[in-house]
């Protein structure tokens, strides 16, 4: 029998890259720095989780670097809509999140890409759990204790968030109707701001991610209800899950690594990798916690693609039910 060679198929004119270029580029990579593509500013949440990553990346990837990028604007459909245009050769990943990898199709008219079909799930990083917190002049200090209240007064609470679409707006509408309230919306311009209303008492309640809230939470300017997290938190000792009250309940901010689709199986599970041992660290997990007030997750590729899916699922009722259209 003929032994068929590399070097006879390439005499012959008949070899493609496509037929050796997978396994080469599982094995090498990376052979120069990645980029990741951040869909927010730098200094908040996912900004941080990035260079927490990218400072250890090199310890298993050959040496290599991970640049962090920032592509702030649009709920983080402008960088979802860049990666999405790349060539999925590994060399440009994105730090994702619900928004731009999930649901923006639904928040956004015009969207150029569709999240769901636009990317290869690689990794689930962290969750970074909400807390429903309230105006310290509101009476109840439980979930069955504002479910009580805001039943009583249809429409006489408000809530404040940071924009029409944005996590503390969904986190919110979720637990409304969850609950079967209504409470009146007053979005604002950013996390900050939404805060700073809620404790100056333009509205009564308010569902930040707790690294958002916790300060104000300690320093008594605001009051924690409850976790959107089965279990709570450490971050917030004796504070209950809404799960106990509404079961169920388990919604978070969550970041992960994606690359733009089409992206060869080997090379996918060979970032997996990388990025697994990353987050396996304890001084990574303990930075994620002590800094976001966060877990780290760790997934397959496969595990990933499915939780985006469910995601998907959970929020499509609450936005089209809710018309919500983002900023």
């Amino acid at each position: 029998m003929m032994r068929i060679t590399r070097r006879g198929l390439l005499a012959a004119g008949i070899a493609t890259p496509a037929l050796f270029t997978p396994a080469l580029a599982q094995s090498s990579w990376p052979e120069r720095p990645i980029r990741l593509i951040v869909p927010f500013g730098a200094g908040g949440a996912i900004d941080t989780l990035s260079r927490t990553v990218a400072a250890r990346f090199g310890e298993h990837a050959n040496g290599q670097t991970l640049v962090v990028e920032n592509r702030p604007g649009a709920g983080g459909t402008i960088a979802g809509a860049f990666v999405a245009q790349q060539r999925p050769d590994g060399l440009t990943l994105m730090m994702s999140d619900v928004g731009a990898n999930a649901i923006g199709r639904l928040l956004y008219n015009s969207l150029p890409y569709d999240p769901m079909t636009a990317f290869t799930p690689i990794i689930h990083l962290v969750n970074l759990p909400g807390v429903l917190m309230a105006h310290p002049s509101v009476t109840a200090n439980t979930v069955s204790e504002v479910i009580a209240a805001a039943s009583a007064r249809p429409d006489g609470f408000t809530f404040s968030s940071a924009g029409n679409g944005n996590g503390s707006h969904l986190f919110m509408e979720l637990f409304l109707k969850r609950a079967g309230l209504k409470m009146v919306h007053v979005p604002y311009r950013s996390g900050a701001e939404m805060v700073t209303a809620l404790i100056r008492g333009d509205a009564q309640f308010g569902f930040p991610t707790v690294s958002s809230g916790l300060n104000m939470i300690r320093e008594g300017r605001a009051k924690a209800i409850a976790i959107s997290t089965p279990g709570g938190t450490p971050a917030l000792p004796g504070i209950a899950a809404l799960a106990d009250t509404l079961p169920g309940f388990n919604t978070a901010v969550w970041h992960g690594i994606m690359a733009p689709a089409g992206m060869e199986a080997g090379l996918v599970q060979r970032i997996n990798e990388v990025f697994a041992k990353i987050v396996a660290k304890d001084e990574v997990r303990e930075q994620v916690f002590r800094a976001q007030a966060g877990s780290i997750v760790g997934s397959t590729p496969e595990q990933f693609a499915a939780f985006i899916r469910r995601e998907y699922e959970v929020w499509l009722p609450i936005i089209r039910e809710g018309n919500i259209r983002a900023e």
